[in-house]
């Protein structure tokens, strides 16, 4: 059985699209993520497109082990390729990868160039990008709607410039199962290219993201783009844990599979999820809440007797393990590291204290912990955001009757503030408005989002919030059992988030001066 590799694009194509921004600190807490989980290749960003993603590749490569190679993407030209070698360069086993469209469409609106420019332009960067490293990536945007002729022309060249490995995207989802095998089996005819090692990276537009890929896995793709929880650009990328999943379940089908260590993929996807602030739909498959959950009664049932009656996988393949261990105020920390490890969460024994007395302090207020208040509780204790501002003291006043308002007292690196105190339309945005005051920042709220973590009268109520300051988007995340405190430490939190990020960009932007 051959393997096929799992080339994560969670931190380039998913982190550029809408909603899904990580800080440099949040992308190397999950580059170690996916290599713990057994990736093949972490496509670590778009070095040129900014400092931020030029420095996230750069520390990404420096950490990652032998096991795991790094890539970064360029496009082709010659200043996308120093900057992209300059990042991924100190990684232990580095990879360019290149891409240029090759579509009709592409050709005429967005790159004005002919067919025979097009195929110039190949073979001078590819050969460019091979005089740095043997292990470069050629990829060919838009294959799915490209002259099929032309499309090997193109690999034909690319392979000949030194490309070790050449990439099929399907850049806007357009293709079905039938397309894609037709434009594979093609390429392969040509005797230039049928041993050349190939890769696909799909896009879900029409939901055929997955589809697609593992019908190349079964014409012999050496490698799967893809994503976590499948994120990405408008409708996302191919899931890694569905293609992981349909390779280690239908063995017999593929003949295929992976290094992914499956009992890691719940803590994997809860991370992301963690970091980004945006949950995965509850019927997604695999990672979904209600991926194993049961209500129909002839289904429970069934799953009763024996739960390969609806069940194709069990949920301790993907790492979902039974609540053996019950949490509350009496609980010790041992029995509390158990269960992070039962989880399959690993904190650092530096943060373990601090985690441990946020856990002690929602004891006190629940009656019951779960794991969704414990997954919570992790987003929440282990942000890597210094706290400038912290909260002192707030009264909030809601009534139909009379005028929404809110007056707060801050303590900024532990020197308090002078109070603020506004209206607003309702108690939340007169929160918002007299911390504006109280820091003496004018920020626009541009999204809000209250979820409850678990069902009950004592939940906690998690608040993600996304603001906007000097043209520029930051989040913030907050938790607690009272909505308007949780709000309030969400809307400090992204305040805190802009200012470590505004500094830290300062001194990356004064060190590249200097150099």
């Amino acid at each position: 059985m051959r393997t096929v590799k799992i080339f994560d694009s969670t931190l380039r194509d998913g982190e550029q699209s809408p909603g899904f921004s990580m800080t440099t600190k949040e992308k190397l807490k999950m580059a170690r993520a996916l290599e713990t989980l057994g990736v093949d290749v972490i496509e670590a960003g778009f070095p040129a497109a900014s400092p931020g993603d030029f420095d996230s590749v750069a520390k990404i490569a420096e950490q990652a082990s032998e096991k795991c190679c790094v890539a970064a993407l360029a496009r082709l030209n010659k200043d996308d390729i120093d900057t992209a070698w300059r990042a991924v360069s100190r990684a232990k086993d580095p990879r360019l990868h290149v891409f240029i469209a090759t579509s009709d469409i592409h050709l005429k609106y967005k790159l004005h160039l002919t067919k025979e420019e097009l195929i110039d332009k190949i073979r001078t960067f590819v050969s460019y990008a091979a005089s740095f490293t043997e292990n470069v990536e050629f990829s060919a945007e838009d294959a799915t709607r490209s002259d099929p002729e032309f499309l090997v022309e193109a690999y034909k060249t690319a392979v000949a410039s030194g490309a070790s490995i050449i990439n099929v995207p399907d850049t806007v989802g357009y293709a079905s199962p039938d397309d894609f095998s037709k434009i594979i089996n093609r390429i392969k005819q040509d005797d230039a290219l049928r041993d050349v090692p190939f890769s696909v990276h799909c896009h879900n537009d029409l939901g055929m993201a997955v589809a697609n890929s593992l019908a190349a896995i079964r014409l012999g793709a050496s490698q799967v783009e893809c994503t976590v929880n499948g994120i990405g650009e408008r409708a996302g990328n191919a899931a890694m844990e569905e293609i992981v999943m349909n390779l280690k379940v239908r063995k017999d089908h593929y003949d295929a599979d992976t290094r992914i260590d499956t009992t890691k993929i719940m803590a994997t996807s809860k991370l992301l999820s963690m970091i980004t602030g945006v949950r995965v739909q509850p019927n997604k498959a695999v990672t979904g809440d209600n991926a194993f959950s049961h209500e129909a009664g002839i289904h429970q049932h069934g799953v009763m007797e024996n739960r390969l009656t609806y069940e194709v996988m069990t949920p301790e393949s993907v790492g979902l393990t039974e609540n053996r261990i019950i949490l509350g105020k009496h609980s010790g920390r041992h029995a509390f590291e158990d269960k992070l490890a039962e989880m399959g969460f690993t904190v650092p024994q530096e943060k373990l204290d601090v985690v441990f007395a946020d856990f002690k302090v929602l004891a006190d207020k629940k009656k019951h912990i779960t794991d969704k208040d414990i997954e919570a509780l992790l987003k929440n204790s282990l942000s890597d955001i210094p706290e400038i501002f912290k909260v002192d003291r707030y009264m909030i006043s809601s009534s139909n009757m009379l005028s929404n308002t809110c007056c707060i007292r801050l303590l900024k690196n532990g020197v308090r503030t002078p109070e603020g105190t506004a209206m607003g339309g309702g108690p939340i945005e007169a929160a918002f408005n007299a911390i504006n005051i109280a820091t003496g920042y004018k920020i626009l709220l541009a999204e809000y989002k209250i979820e409850a973590v678990t069902g009950g009268n004592d939940a906690q109520g998690a608040v993600s919030v996304r603001i906007r300051y000097n043209d520029r988007s930051f989040k913030g995340y907050g938790l607690d059992p009272n909505i308007f405190e949780a709000s309030i430490k969400a809307y400090i939190n992204a305040i805190n988030n802009m200012i470590n990020q505004t500094e830290n960009q300062a001194v990356a932007q004064e060190g590249r001066d200097r150099r």
